[in-house]
């Protein structure tokens, strides 16, 4: 099966995306020697996971559910960290994974024993009290009132002598869609705070929020990051990126049934942002779409381009994507809008260089990450199949959802 011949709504994941990005992190691994785990909160096609597996170490989770999956799919390390955990949880957890990070001290004094029976490595999550993140408290684990992390004060606190002994890493996880020099400044925070307590542990985990595989994302400054690390400290360093690792790997296709006018045309898609993509309206953010423009772009005088697929497949815009078209060449403006009751599930509005029409085929870029992951059945809507278009352009239908995946939940 082909590209064109997918019902839609539908996730495409590109296998030769994936191991683009792949062949990134491996070459980091390889020159460093860091190890590095898919955080499967972002990304958890696990029919993708022995393909990830040839180049990484393993899985981190976010609860029990993900520690399975990572367990029964890739079977590699497996980590955990939860800002707290369930007593009765406890031994599954520590059948299924190698290391477990715990978010305070009070966790730590509840649970080491086990863990340590149990023959797992334990760390801690601190927080270094250092944003790099601007105008985005919801993804600021740096945040004022932050409850992910344990800070210097109530480490020193809190923490027994004994409590620290019995750990075995620190672990951290304060960026989003950022660059090394980002992390650059953490570890300086990092250091300053908790270096005393480093040169007593067996390995540092960044945690995610590296867009290692962004293009101009400074790798180099990464790699001394890495190695200052280890060469201090004496310690392993893990890296947990989630979105780098489908990071431009995938698509979200949708049709357009209906156009509306209401002061503007508005057409309305087989697709919601409410429930196929929620980052749009949580962050919120307006996604790339393949051969369209950025109409408040291009009246301001910007060429307006609004993404592209490296995929090359067909849909409104005839063909390749537009790599910079000028603003007069898309003259014709939409709001995209999902199909539900939400009065606000509009994804955005965007040009185009040809009216839309009803059965139109649009494809919204970058869509592999934080989106099947996130999806929700509101009003009943059918959540999107989900494909693996394989490097030789065939497609392979993973999943398809119905009524009764729907039903199920309630």
């Amino acid at each position: 099966m082909r590209k064109e011949q997918l019902k839609t709504p539908c996730f495409v994941v590109r296998e030769e995306g994936l191991r683009r990005n792949l062949e990134i992190l491996k070459e980091v691994r390889m020159e460093t020697g860091c190890r590095i785990l898919l955080a499967q909160k972002a990304f958890s096609m696990y029919r993708v996971y022995p393909l990830i597996g040839q180049y990484l170490d393993g899985t981190t989770a976010s609860g029990l559910y993900e520690a399975k999956l990572g367990y029964e799919e890739m079977g590699k390390e497996n980590h955990i960290f939860s800002p707290a955990y369930k007593k009765e949880e406890m031994p599954e957890i520590l059948r299924l994974c190698g290391h477990i990070v715990f978010n305070s001290p009070a966790q730590v004094k509840k649970y080491k024993e086990q863990v340590k029976q149990a023959g797992r490595s334990m760390g801690l999550r601190v927080n270094p009290e250092c944003s790099t993140q601007e105008g985005h408290a919801i993804y600021d684990p740096c945040a004022p009132f932050s409850r992910l992390g344990t800070t210097l004060e109530k480490f020193e606190e809190e923490m027994s002598e004994e409590d620290i002994s019995a750990l075995d890493g620190l672990h951290f996880h304060t960026l989003c869609e950022q660059d090394s020099d980002d992390l650059a400044k953490t570890l300086r925070a990092v250091e300053e705070k908790f270096g005393k307590y480093l040169h007593r542990m067996k390995w540092v985990n960044f945690g995610g929020g590296h867009h290692i595989t962004r293009p101009g994302y400074d790798i180099g400054l990464l790699k001394r990051c890495i190695r200052h690390m280890k060469e201090t400290y004496g310690v392993e360093v893990y890296l947990e990126p989630g979105e780098a690792v489908a990071l431009n790997a995938g698509e979200l296709i949708t049709e357009v049934m209906e156009i509306v006018e209401n002061g503007m045309k508005i057409a309305i898609l087989d697709a919601s942002a409410a429930c196929h993509m929620p980052d749009v309206l949580e962050m919120p953010y307006r996604p790339p779409l393949k051969d369209a423009g950025d109409p408040a772009e291009e009246n301001a005088g910007g060429n307006g381009f609004a993404g592209s697929s490296p995929s090359g497949s067909s849909s409104v815009g005839s063909g390749a994507a537009d790599s910079g078209t000028a603003g007069h060449e898309r003259p014709y403006e939409y709001r995209l809008a999902g199909p539900t009751c939400l009065a606000g599930d509009v994804i955005g509005d965007y040009s185009f260089a040809q009216p839309l029409k009803c059965g139109d085929r649009l494809e919204f870029q970058d869509m592999a990450i934080y989106t099947m992951v996130k999806t929700n059945t509101f009003n009943g809507m059918r959540l999107p199949d989900i494909v693996l278009e394989r490097e030789d352009g065939t497609c392979e239908i993973v999943k398809t959802f119905g009524y009764e995946d729907f039903k199920a939940r309630l």
